[in-house]
């Protein structure tokens, strides 16, 4: 997964700001500390499990929503989502 993280200003609650192109997101507190993860360069199934820490769910839907956040950066261009 290619990583386009780094350059993102990103705010405690929540709103993201890419200067690469001037578009600006918000997301929520899970998708805060996908975006944190990531940028620490953690894999898909260290992040998850650090989520099932963190999060009180199951890990299915952990994996579920680790899987629908990808597909959203992927889709703004912020990551490459073909090695998932």
């Amino acid at each position: 997964m290619m990583i386009q993280l780094n350059d993102l200003a990103v705010s405690d609650s929540g709103f993201i700001f890419n200067p690469a192109t001037g578009e600006s997101f918000s997301t929520n507190q899970t998708g805060l500390f996908i975006i944190s993860c990531l940028k620490q360069n953690k894999t898909k199934d260290e992040i998850i499990d650090l989520m099932l820490a963190e999060f009180e769910t199951e890990r299915s839907e952990i994996e579920k929503d680790f899987a629908d956040f990808i597909t959203i950066l992927s889709h703004y261009h912020l990551i490459n989502n073909d090695s998932q």
